[in-house]
C-alpha cells in the first residue's frame, strides 16, 4: 500500500498535466487502470531526451515496468533547449504538485532543482540519477560506479585492437565522464601497456551539445580513427551515435555506453561494428525506486549500482563478442577481481 501522504497529494490534483507544464517541456502521460485514480512515477528527461537509445531511454524503460506492474498513471517530460535550474525546478514541482511520486530528474544537472523542490513536497519522494550530493530526507541518488564497467570495456578494447590504438569520445568534460575515461584507460594498460588510448571531450559544457550532437561524436571519431584507432569507447549521451556511425563506416570496432546499444533499433545498421557496450541498470535503478514507493518504504539516500549488484557492466549481445573464449576469459578474470577488491579502479 501507498504511504497515506502519497494519497493525500494525489488526490489534490486537478489541473491537466498537459497545461500545468507547458511552459517548461514537451509531456507523455499514459494511464493504467488503477481505481483510485492515484498517480505513479514521473521521470524528467535529461539533454538529448527520450530517444537517445543510451540513458534516457534506460530511465524511460524502468518507468514502462513500473507503469506495467503498478498499472497506474505515469508522465516523462522532455528538456527544452536552453533550460535554467528554474525551469527544471517548476517542472518537478509540477509533477510533484498533481501526486507523482516517486519524481525521478534523470541527470546530474537536475541536483539544484531537486534540492529546491524536495524541501517544497516532504511527502513525495524524489530521485536523482547520477548524483549522489543533494542532502534530504526524501531524496535518492540513483549512482553508478561506471569506472568499473569502463574498465572492462578497456580489457575488451585491449584485447580487440590490432592497431595498438584506442579511443575515448567524452560527451562533456566533467568529473562523471572523467570516471568512463579513467576505468577505460586503467583496464586497457593493466591489460596491454603498449596500448595507446586516444580521449577527448566534446564540450565543456552540457549547454554546447555534447551529449546531444551525433554530428560532433562523428568528427571526434573519425579523428581518432585516421590516427589509428580501431576500437573507440563513447561516453556521449546522443552524440555517441555519431561514434557508432563513424566506426561502421570505417570499419572499425565502437564500444557503446549506458545502454545495450547492439540491442537498439536506431543502431541497427551499424549493430556490426558494436562490440559491446559498457552498461549501466539506469533502469532497474529507476524501477526499484519506484518499488520502494509502493511498498511503502521508499529508497532514500545514496543508492548505489556497481559490479557486485549488477548493475554495471558489459553487454554480450554481439555473438563475435560473446564467442570470443579468450576476451570472455579475460574480462570475467577482471570482474572478479574488481569484484574481490584485488583490482581497485580509479575514478578519475
Amino acid at each position: 500500500m501507498r504511504r497515506v501522504s502519497r494519497l493525500a497529494v494525489a488526490g489534490a490534483a486537478t489541473a491537466s498535466l498537459a497545461l500545468a507544464l507547458s511552459a517548461c517541456g514537451g509531456t507523455s502521460t499514459e494511464s493504467g487502470s488503477s481505481s483510485d485514480g492515484d498517480k505513479g512515477l514521473a521521470i524528467a528527461y535529461d539533454v538529448g531526451g527520450k530517444g537517445d537509445q543510451s540513458f534516457n531511454d534506460a530511465a524511460y524503460a524502468g518507468l514502462e515496468q513500473a507503469k506495467k506492474e503498478f498499472r497506474y498513471e505515469t508522465a516523462d517530460i522532455e528538456p527544452t533547449e536552453g533550460e535554467t535550474d528554474a525551469d527544471k525546478a517548476q517542472r518537478l514541482a509540477s509533477l510533484a504538485k498533481q501526486g507523482y511520486n516517486p519524481v525521478i530528474g534523470v541527470g546530474y544537472a537536475y541536483a539544484p532543482a531537486v534540492q529546491e523542490v524536495a524541501a517544497k513536497y516532504p511527502g513525495t519522494t524524489f530521485g536523482i540519477v547520477d548524483d549522489s550530493q543533494v542532502q534530504a530526507e526524501n531524496v535518492a541518488g540513483l549512482v553508478f560506479s561506471e569506472e568499473q564497467a569502463s574498465y572492462l570495456a578497456g580489457v575488451a578494447a585491449a584485447k580487440s585492437t590490432e592497431s595498438d590504438v584506442v579511443g575515448f569520445v567524452g560527451g562533456v568534460d566533467i568529473p562523471l565522464i572523467h570516471k568512463f575515461q579513467a576505468g577505460f584507460e586503467q583496464g586497457v594498460k593493466d591489460t596491454d601497456p603498449k596500448v595507446e588510448v586516444l580521449a577527448q571531450y566534446l564540450t565543456q559544457t552540457a549547454e554546447e551539445g555534447g551529449f546531444s550532437s551525433p554530428d560532433k561524436g562523428k568528427t571526434a571519431a573519425e579523428g581518432q580513427i585516421e590516427k589509428k584507432a580501431d576500437v573507440v569507447y563513447a561516453a556521449a549521451g546522443l552524440s555517441g551515435q555519431g561514434v557508432i556511425e563513424a566506426a561502421a563506416a570505417n570499419k572499425v570496432w565502437a564500444i557503446g555506453v549506458d545502454s545495450d546499444q547492439y540491442r537498439q533499433e536506431a543502431l541497427a545498421q551499424y549493430k556490426d561494428s558494436i562490440l559491446t557496450s559498457a552498461t549501466k541498470d539506469v533502469a532497474k535503478a529507476v524501477y526499484h525506486l519506484a518499488k520502494s514507493v509502493e511498498d511503502g518504504k521508499p529508497e532514500t539516500g545514496i543508492v548505489r549500482g556497481d559490479l557486485k549488484t549488477g548493475e554495471v557492466g558489459l553487454a554480450d549481445s554481439n555473438p563475435k563478442f560473446a564467442g570470443d573464449a579468450e576476451l570472455q576469459e579475460a574480462i570475467e578474470a577482471a570482474k572478479e577481481k574488481i569484484i574481490s577488491g584485488e583490482i581497485e579502479v580509479k575514478s578519475s
